[in-house]
């Protein structure tokens, strides 16, 4: 079998398109990197929709923090507690359980026992708990002069905060949030490694590495593969928040622009 064979049979195999059956000897380089490479769909799938999804509730989350009235600054300030203070492994854990328990008495929840879904849901809540904080901090960091000047224009209300807030709290904030974003796809490598299960072996890029991994006794092929696909995401993840990083701080001189620095999370 030629490589371009083996590409049209496994490299949609991690959505169910190609063959069912996974290879079970003679493995060779371009399976290991094709069936590595379809894996990262599912990486670039829940990196994607959690990140888009959890920034909208992130700022929301800044908000009720930053806020005075108790009631929207207690909830906030638990909800990033909780997800920040416990261990994401365990939270994928306990979220694939509920669902399963509720499952049983609900079947409107089966789907939530699905990766797709089920630990879409977890990602999505983790990382709006992590940026709310990023972004909480920089709003406590917008120059005092900047507001006073809003108001000394007339910007008031939801008018104020879209104009001129809002914009400098994410120009603020954008650096660690790349980082956070960066940080977000590696723990996508988790899923299939907590409770969800993979259906019918339709695994992301790590479970694919782990089967080859065992199969041949040999982590030294595999794994550098898994490697370079998460580098090539990440400089992709860079390059385009970079992009924005940018177009945030295009009214700065130039040696007054932020510039991305990349502090990876070892531990999260």
């Amino acid at each position: 079998m030629s490589c371009w064979d083996t590409i049209a049979d496994y490299g949609l195999r991690s959505l169910g398109i190609g063959e069912r059956l996974l290879p079970r000897d003679n493995f060779t380089l371009c399976q290991q990197v094709t069936l590595i490479g379809s894996g990262m769909i599912w990486n670039v799938y829940f990196g994607t929709l959690a990140m888009v999804s959890g920034f909208f509730l992130a700022t929301a989350v800044a908000l009720g923090k930053a806020a005075q009235s108790p009631l929207l600054r207690k909830p906030s300030e638990w909800f990033i507690f909780v997800f920040r203070g416990s261990p994401l492994f365990i939270q994928f854990f306990f979220a694939y359980f509920l669902f399963l328990s509720l499952k049983q008495t609900h079947p409107i929840f089966e789907p939530f026992t699905a990766a797709w879904l089920g630990a879409l849901i977890v990602l999505f809540l983790n990382t709006a708990a992590y940026s709310g904080e990023i972004f909480y901090g920089a709003l406590q960091s917008i120059p005092k002069g900047d507001l006073e000047a809003a108001d000394a224009y007339g910007f008031t209300g939801w008018n104020k905060f879209r104009r001129i807030t809002w914009p400098t709290m994410l120009r603020l904030a954008w650096p660690a949030y790349t980082n956070e974003a960066i940080f977000l796809f590696h723990a996508t490598a988790l899923v299939f490694f907590s409770g969800f299960p993979a259906w019918q072996q339709r695994g992301d890029a790590l479970y694919y590495a782990s089967y080859f991994a065992d199969k041949t006794f040999n982590p030294f092929i595999p794994y550098p593969i898994l490697a370079g696909y998460f580098i090539l995401l990440t400089l992709t993840v860079t390059g385009l928040f970079g992009l924005v990083n940018r177009r945030l701080n295009r009214h700065l001189p130039q040696q007054s622009r932020s510039k991305l620095r990349l502090r990876p999370n070892l531990l999260r």
